[in-house]
């Protein structure tokens, strides 16, 4: 349990000491944790909920030729699974790219706010502990997914769904996400409208609508329930309240602000269907996720004293602070990652 402490520090103490290093240096320092963290989930062993799921596909990915690879499960993930074991890898090999791709993702997410410090500590606890190291194959999409919403921030269309198709490559439940370059653009609407629409069509049929029925039969009419579903909806939830309460004062460019609303009504609009479709929407909730890292770094800037702003931070230190301690201790799955085991000390 102490590594996970370790990462909760490593950004903590990065909120709490700014140094005033030149900007490169700032680079540099902000890279080697991110590195830090990645290498403590890529090289995790028997950590994770998913741990033993991934281990039988790995083995099974091994003996296909490249065809059979591609076109087995979400062809990305495959893929580098067949590549890993062609190279002499193995699951750590495949781990520890797929934590290094979302790292990459969070990282440049967290270097587009106010305080990336802040940021990468919100997302320590659930962000990176939970879904980078249980649902490898989600954090990946969610890391590509997280440049795409950078490229939107910046009124990058093109590239947003870019990012996002290839998301989808890695977990196809990531094209859901592809109209939201239509919802959010304020310029020439029309015309995004038409070839957002094209797009996610065509990566909609080559990817999801062949295991629509399967998967709609799994999640949604077998009412597969999710541990913890209810609370982690609840924790988008509360950051999208405060967003849409303050949203002109945290985000000053229209087509953010449109961006960030939208994703502050999904996230309410899950509440009530937690109840309905438990594990499916609790799924789709962790694409929801930045919102979290975009509200509360930079809650701060809503304060007008000096003494509020670090008031307020440290608040927002605690309360994550407070989520990693009972998620380690009191969660139904938390076993799968307690103790932590690293693969070259194991």
């Amino acid at each position: 349990m102490l590594v996970y402490w370790i990462l909760f520090l490593l950004p903590a103490v990065g909120v709490a000491f700014p140094l005033r290093l030149p900007r490169r240096q700032a680079l540099v320092m902000f890279l080697l944790v991110a590195a830090v963290i990645a290498a403590f989930m890529g090289l995790r062993d028997q950590v994770g909920g998913d741990w033993f799921n991934y281990l039988p596909t790995f083995d099974y990915i091994s003996t296909l030729d490249f065809a059979g690879a591609l076109s087995f499960g979400d062809p990305a993930y495959s893929l580098l699974n067949w590549i890993a074991a062609r190279l002499g890898g193995d699951i750590y090999a495949v781990n520890l790219v797929c934590a290094a791709i979302m790292m990459i993702g969070i990282g440049r997410f967290c270097r587009s706010l106010p305080n990336p410090w802040l940021a990468l500590l919100v997302a320590v606890p659930y962000t990176l502990i939970v879904v980078g190291m249980g649902y490898t194959r989600q954090s990946v999409a969610l890391g590509l997914v997280m440049l795409g919403l950078v490229a939107l921030g910046q009124r990058r269309t093109r590239a947003f769904v870019i990012w996002v198709a290839l998301a989808a490559l890695f977990h196809r439940t990531a094209v859901l996400l592809i109209p939201i370059a239509a919802i959010v653009t304020t310029r020439r609407r029309v015309w995004t409208a038409f070839w957002v629409g094209v797009a996610f069509a065509t990566v909609y049929v080559l990817l999801l609508q062949p295991d629509t029925d399967t998967l709609w039969a799994n999640y949604v009419q077998a009412q597969m329930q999710s541990h913890g579903g209810l609370i982690r909806v609840l924790m988008n939830a509360l950051p999208a309240a405060l967003l849409l309460l303050f949203r002109k004062r945290l985000v000053e460019d229209p087509q953010s602000r449109r961006l960030w609303s939208l994703f502050a009504g999904l996230a309410l609009a899950c509440v009530p269907l937690v109840f309905m479709a438990s594990t499916a929407v609790d799924r789709m909730a962790l694409y929801l996720i930045p919102l979290q890292l975009f509200v509360f770094s930079q809650l701060y800037l809503l304060a007008r004293t000096t003494n509020t702003r670090t008031l307020i931070v440290v608040g927002v230190g605690v309360y994550y602070a407070a989520v990693q301690f009972v998620w380690l201790n009191y969660a139904v799955d938390a076993p799968y990652w307690v103790p932590y085991h690293f693969m070259p000390w194991s």
